[in-house]
């Protein structure tokens, strides 16, 4: 999935162009969203693509079953909430998810946090064993998967199996710049680890040529399989 990370519509409609059929998945997160609202879902369907809306809902049960319902409605393929909302929060969402038709997944832990960013937030857990506890509240509402960073996929391999569905942020190829992520891998090693879809923003986005980074990023996990 390539994160279209960019502050205009017309930015990621020539970016998906110059990427063409080598990415048949795109994230759409906060920034372009709150700027051109379900536009930027209508232009990707139109050109055959599919999204991954990423709003991370996080908020009272009805709330955010009904905002589900509205991502549903606007084109969305794949919907997240915030684990961290609670077992009701989950619950409404996978009930919503199940009505739609939608996959609807749960993030853990942000990959921009650390053991210090939790600590500050009065969680003495580790990420490790924070995502856990989150990826089991998700499984037991009954959602299919989380979000969560390369680093705890062979855990929730052993967790869950091989049918647990995992969305991995924070890919960084070899080489690449961390930005603010802490917890990251390449793809390959995302791939290898027993990630289903891995996310991959800046490293394409503000590559000089995006469709050979795209490219090299596709050989990565080709490499893999």
């Amino acid at each position: 999935m390539v994160a279209l990370d960019v502050p205009e519509l017309n930015l990621a409609l020539e970016l998906v162009d110059r990427l063409g059929d080598q990415v048949e998945w795109y994230k759409v997160g906060k920034q372009l969203f709150t700027h051109y609202g379900p536009m930027v879902l209508k232009e990707l369907k139109s050109c055959g693509r599919k999204v991954f809306l990423d709003m991370k809902f996080h908020d009272i049960p009805n709330t955010v079953a009904q905002a589900i319902r509205s991502a549903a409605l606007i084109g969305a393929d794949i919907i997240n909430v915030h684990a961290s909302g609670g077992p009701a929060m989950l619950a409404a969402a996978a009930e919503a998810g199940r009505e739609t038709g939608k996959t609807v997944i749960a993030v853990t832990v942000l990959t921009s946090m650390d053991a210090e960013q939790l600590q500050a937030l009065g969680i003495q857990a580790t990420p490790a064993e924070q995502v856990l506890r989150l990826a089991r509240l998700t499984q037991a509402a009954g959602l299919p998967g989380v979000v969560c960073s390369a680093l705890e996929l062979p855990m929730l391999r052993r967790e869950f199996g091989p049918n647990f569905l995992t969305l991995v942020p924070g890919i960084r190829p070899a080489g690449a710049a961390a930005g603010d992520q802490k917890r990251i891998m390449t793809p390959a090693q995302a791939a290898a680890a027993g990630a289903n879809y891995i996310i991959v923003g800046r490293p394409i986005v503000a590559a000089p040529d995006p469709a050979t980074a795209a490219q090299a990023v596709l050989a990565e996990l080709h490499s893999v399989s």
